[in-house]
Order: C-alpha cells, then sequence, then structure tokens
C-alpha cells in the first residue's frame, strides 16, 4: 500500500450530516460506524460517529468523526480541504455544490497565476480551496 495524505475533520454532531452531504457532492462509497457499535452502546455518544471513511470515483479519501463528549471541539480553526486538477467541469460544479448553505470567500476565477481558483466556507464551517489548473500549469 502506498502512503496518502487526506484531510480528517471532527464534528460536534454533525459528522453524519457532513459526510452525506460530501458523498452528495463528490460521490463515492461511504463506511461510517458509531462509538455505539464500538462499546458504547447506552453512552452518551452512542449514535455520533467515531469514524467515517469517504473513497470517491476520483481518488479523494475524505474521513470524519464527532468530537467525544469531554473533548474540545473547534470547528474549521485549523483545517482547510484542497481539491486541485485540471478536470474543469467537475472542480466547478464541487465549488457550486459545497458553497450551497455556505459562503464564498474568493470567488473562483482566473487568478495572476494563470489558473483559476476560489476559496469558500461551507455549511458545516469547513474551509475548502479549489485550484483549477491553467492551460500553462498543466502537466503533460
Amino acid at each position: 500500500m502506498t502512503s496518502r495524505l487526506n484531510p480528517y475533520i471532527s464534528f460536534d454532531g454533525q459528522a453524519k450530516e457532513a459526510m452525506d452531504f460530501y458523498q452528495a457532492v463528490l460521490g463515492g462509497e461511504l463506511h461510517s460506524n458509531t462509538f455505539g457499535e464500538y462499546g458504547a452502546a447506552d453512552g452518551p455518544d452512542a449514535a455520533k460517529i467515531m469514524h467515517a471513511q469517504l473513497e470517491t470515483p476520483d481518488g479523494f479519501t475524505l474521513m470524519a468523526s464527532d468530537t467525544p463528549q469531554g473533548m474540545e471541539h473547534k470547528p474549521g480553526d485549523n483545517i482547510s480541504i484542497s481539491l486541485s486538477g485540471d478536470d474543469a467541469d467537475n472542480l466547478r460544479g464541487w465549488f457550486q455544490k459545497l458553497a450551497d448553505g455556505g459562503r464564498v470567500t474568493v470567488p473562483l476565477e482566473k487568478q495572476m497565476w494563470g489558473d483559476e481558483f476560489g476559496m469558500l466556507v461551507d455549511r458545516f464551517g469547513i474551509a475548502w480551496l479549489v485550484n483549477i489548473a491553467g492551460e500553462e500549469n498543466r502537466r503533460s
């Protein structure tokens, strides 16, 4: 198995809703397990997500969990997720879907380095960066 880097997001009780949303945007297979499935069936966190993993057809992996009771939750303070490549139609579509219910902080438009780039914060407080490689920056 090769090494890979992917984001892991912590939520305050919205992990299931968020991961369902991301699956609707990006497609793929989503696997989730609750704290209750792993020995805390009667605990206050039983219905919360202990671990969720989304594997998309485009090769993206996104993992998430709900913050267990007693641990501090700081939404969006130290995470952003980058989507980049040269498939302009998909990247534009994902940007639009992720912005639904959220707020665009940098419109997706051509930048001085030749790429289209935009930033947004989705409805769950997660920051996203989208970069579409311009002709001069595409790899052959």
